[in-house]
């Protein structure tokens, strides 16, 4: 079983990939983790494309995240299950903030990317602006043919479905 769990920022992707492989007992991976250095700056391209080739080849994995715009296809090609978390843009923006507020506080846990500050706030909206307009159409297509492809594809479009988003039959 190898399952991507994708969307935009903000969306609860990386807690529900960590739930669901505690509950498939499946190794998750982070690819914020791949993509970020401690300091919030890209790593290499060479050295993400490397790390992220040599996740997807293993045999069971859930991975969640976007990294690099030009790896999700090869992540989705290889999955065997696609969560996209599709909540409307404003949800997005308000549970980032909400977030960026509770990790200001001190009161996150399981950090993004393993890291101890918060992404840049303007930065970091920005980017779930781009990822909404630019990206997310491209990845909804790509789902679309996975799907029709045999991949089992599950779209989660409220937060009570990401709550309650069990697989069935594991």
């Amino acid at each position: 079983m190898r399952i991507v769990v994708i969307g935009n920022s903000g969306g609860g992707k990386s807690t529900l990939a960590r739930r669901l492989a505690r509950e498939l007992e499946l190794p998750v991976y982070e690819v914020d983790k791949l993509l970020w250095d401690a300091n919030w700056e890209l790593v290499g391209e060479a050295d993400y494309t490397a790390a992220h080739s040599n996740l997807i080849g293993q045999s069971k994995w859930v991975i969640d995240g976007l990294g690099r715009q030009n790896s999700i296809a090869s992540r989705l090609a290889s999955a065997t299950h696609i969560v996209l978390v599709d909540f409307p843009l404003w949800q997005h923006y308000w549970l980032a903030a909400k977030r960026e507020l509770d990790w200001l506080k001190g009161e996150t846990v399981d950090l993004p990317a393993g890291l101890s500050e918060p992404p840049p706030t303007k930065a970091l909206f920005e980017t779930i602006w781009t990822v909404d307009r630019n990206w997310l159409p491209e990845i909804r297509d790509r789902i679309d043919a996975a799907e029709k492809a045999g991949t089992s594809v599950f779209r989660l479009r409220s937060a009570d479905e990401l709550n309650d988003f069990r697989i069935a039959g594991y």
